[in-house]
């Protein structure tokens, strides 16, 4: 099915024009199952915005190599792939794992499309820490993409789960960070050793003995978030290398669900949030609703 749409939308808003006889959930499974492209590029969440004019076509699910659990393709065109990383699944491969990396299984994925495709590392995210990455498919365009990063001209920004009340509605921590010979980031007085880092939180709720916090980074550096939380007495829960005692996540208590950055090579908007995991919705479900 091939249509053109006739305002500006959301593309699941859209879908119910396009196709008044599917429910909802039915529409958002299409979306979920990479039937759905707009001007020829797949779209997997009904937020996307849509203009008038804009192609959408419904077609057949591609057919491809299943994924890791918890590992999802969000969006996908000829420059740039965004995913949905799950936590304990390491970004990029390291001297122990070179196999089970997202980049492995992404990778592997394209090439049974086309065998000539590459794909390019744009930023990280911590094993344990799960939520929104983007990668390039051109080396130019990856260039392009870590401009950004570095003119922090991108919108990122994660729930974290924390040990102990936070008694500031919201605030900035400002330091140098810097890593020692074991490998583990710090905050530094000298500014000749470490790397300037900002994060901005604001809290979402309160739990007897746990916060949960909206983090937003004004830069990226390792571990930052880990780091200013742990310094700042509220280290992120399930984060014993920064001093955390307490895991009721089983995991650790980080999700990037925002992630918005003009597209490399279009100029268009986009933004790109996800569903709080599983072990963090008793924890979000109201905090998202009053905010």
């Amino acid at each position: 099915m091939r249509s053109v749409a006739s305002a500006s939308s959301s593309i699941l808003e859209t879908l119910k024009l396009l196709v008044p006889g599917a429910s909802t959930r039915t529409l958002r499974q299409m979306l979920a199952q990479e039937r759905i492209t707009v001007n020829g590029i797949i779209c997997k969440l009904g937020n996307l915005q849509v203009c008038s004019g804009d192609v959408i076509e419904i077609g057949p699910r591609r057919i491809l190599s299943k994924l890791p659990a918890g590992l999802e393709i969000l969006y996908e065109d000829k420059d740039i792939l965004v995913i949905q990383k799950p936590s304990g699944l390491l970004t990029v491969a390291t001297v122990d794992e070179r196999e089970r990396t997202v980049f492995a299984y992404l990778r592997q994925n394209l090439k049974e499309v086309d065998v000539r495709q590459k794909l390019f590392i744009v930023h990280r995210l911590d094993k344990f820490a799960s939520g929104v990455l983007v990668f390039a498919k051109s080396e130019n365009v990856k260039e392009s993409l870590q401009k950004l990063f570095i003119k922090h001209d991108i919108q990122r920004k994660y729930w974290a789960i924390v040990e102990g009340r936070v008694e500031e509605k919201q605030g900035t921590i400002q330091s140098h960070l810097a890593e020692n010979q074991s490998l583990r980031m710090h905050s530094t007085n000298d500014a000749r050793r470490g790397k300037s880092a900002v994060t901005h939180f604001r809290v979402l709720r309160w739990f007897p003995g746990l916060t949960v916090l909206e983090v937003t980074l004004e830069t990226g550096r390792k571990n930052q978030i880990r780091v200013h939380l742990s310094e700042m007495g509220h280290p992120i829960v399930g984060d014993q290398a920064y001093g955390s005692t307490q895991n009721p996540l089983g995991r650790l208590g980080l999700h990037a669900f925002c992630l918005g950055f003009n597209h490399p090579t279009q100029g268009k908007p986009l933004l790109f949030k996800t569903a709080p995991p599983p072990e963090f919705e008793r924890y979000l479900r109201k905090a998202i609703d009053n905010h």
